[in-house]
């Protein structure tokens, strides 16, 4: 009974990702895409990955002091599959936009050339 109840809660929760990641979609769909900004999307994702990693090491000591060893492990491969997602979202390269405004060498035909530092 524990187990088909268990079963129940998964699914609903299944369900409810399902389709709040729908109606996120379409709310990003509908947005202007110039609007956009691929390196913001990028930051916010690690902020809640982040977010839900210390969450799932959280519940993982308690499950530790609960005694429940199995749930504990649970929790914590979560939290390191978390923590693997944060290390490839970490090493995407959003490209820069094409231009960028420096002020005094937007239009300096040897850019870089008065920073040493650069070469």
């Amino acid at each position: 009974m524990d187990q088909l109840a268990g079963e129940t809660v998964t699914q609903l929760h299944a369900l409810r990702l399902r389709l709040l990641v729908q109606q996120e979609s379409n709310r990003i769909i509908h947005e202007q895409i110039e609007e956009l900004d691929l390196s913001v999307v990028q930051a916010r994702s690690l902020c809640w990955l982040a977010l839900l990693a210390e969450a799932h090491e959280e519940q993982a000591s308690d499950a530790e002091r609960r005694g429940n060893t199995e749930q504990a492990m649970g929790w914590f491969a979560d939290a390191m599959r978390l923590r693997d997602a944060i290390q490839l979202v970490s090493s995407i390269e959003i490209p820069l936009p094409e231009e960028i405004f420096l002020p005094g060498h937007s239009e300096h035909k040897h850019f870089g050339e008065d920073m040493p530092h650069l070469k």
